[in-house]
């Protein structure tokens, strides 16, 4: 969760059968499913990623200058962008459920009470089964897209980041090998050369890059070790404060790093300033509660002494 503003996220059970009212208007919605994730009591919760207790995982991104919404209500559910994320976790089972209630709702143009505008945003969900799937919303309608590489970052839209991939085809993990020019023989400096040429800047289309890159290559590990090795994939795409910053001087960082285990209904947060990673598993007990249950967090490095 990359953002200039901040956040003030911390571990959050929302449990079942929870009415929402909405910044959309209307009547609000309701949620079937209890879930867990990163968010904030804003008057309301918000949540912008987590995974609900059916193993459905869901996370939002920025989309700016992309995202189109609708400017009135209708006789659907009515959600603003910032609470698409809760309708998401708390009411489909997978990504073949959502596909099919994608036509119940309607997001409407309406902002976020705390940011005073309207985020642009877009959603990468995945299921217990291994399916991926983005959805968008743009002048041309909803666009809910299979995702094959399983990885999302913000604008620009999905199908232009797959389209850029095929810019980087000489990408691979091995070296490059020696090659002759006119008899001279040049040969790399050493392993890591069948990397030269991936794009090390923080834009969203060269993390997009990296990101696909590391998926691909890095070694499977046993299942209790998964989230070690996501925690190592996702530093290459980290933003530490001070080297990315924005025309009005703020400067947007990695706020945490959220994991979400949907065998296992589990979810994991490692804050910027802390590289302790916290886990929050569902149970019957939270799911059962009536209001949500919040996990507060230490923002600063916990250190373990050796003598």
């Amino acid at each position: 969760m990359d953002f200039a503003f901040e956040l003030n996220g911390r571990p959050v059970v929302i449990p079942r059968k929870q009415h929402f009212p909405s910044d959309a208007g209307g009547a609000g919605y309701d949620s079937r499913y209890g879930f867990v994730g990163a968010g904030r009591n804003m008057g309301n919760y918000v949540l912008v990623d987590g995974v609900n207790e059916k193993g459905l995982s869901a996370a939002a991104l920025y989309f700016s200058g992309e995202a189109v919404y609708a400017n009135q209500l209708t006789d659907q559910v009515n959600l603003a962008p910032h609470e698409v994320l809760n309708w998401i976790l708390g009411n489909a089972v997978d990504c073949g459920d959502l596909a099919n209630q994608l036509k119940d709702i309607n997001i409407v143009d309406a902002p976020i009470k705390a940011l005073g505008k309207t985020t642009p945003l877009h959603w990468i969900i995945s299921d217990r089964s291994g399916e991926c799937y983005v959805l968008e919303v743009q002048k041309d309608g909803v666009k809910y897209i299979k995702n094959p590489v399983g990885v999302m970052t913000n604008s620009p839209d999905f199908d232009w980041h797959m389209k850029n991939l095929n810019n980087y085809t000489e990408l691979k993990p091995s070296p490059h090998p020696a090659r002759s020019y006119n008899g001279y023989t040049i040969t790399s400096f050493g392993p890591g050369s069948g990397a030269l040429g991936m794009p090390g800047d923080y834009t969203s289309v060269s993390r997009f890059i990296r990101t696909v890159f590391m998926r691909e290559y890095s070694d499977q590990v046993s299942t209790d070790q998964t989230v070690n090795e996501l925690s190592h994939i996702l530093n290459s795409v980290e933003i530490p404060k001070g080297v990315k910053l924005k025309q009005d001087g703020s400067e947007d960082y990695t706020q945490y790093r959220g994991y979400m285990d949907t065998q296992n209904t589990t979810y994991y947060m490692q804050p910027y300033g802390n590289q302790t990673i916290y886990r929050v598993a569902l149970s019957e007990d939270l799911l059962n509660k009536s209001q949500p249950t919040e996990f507060p967090i230490h923002n600063e490095q916990q250190y373990e002494s050796l003598n």
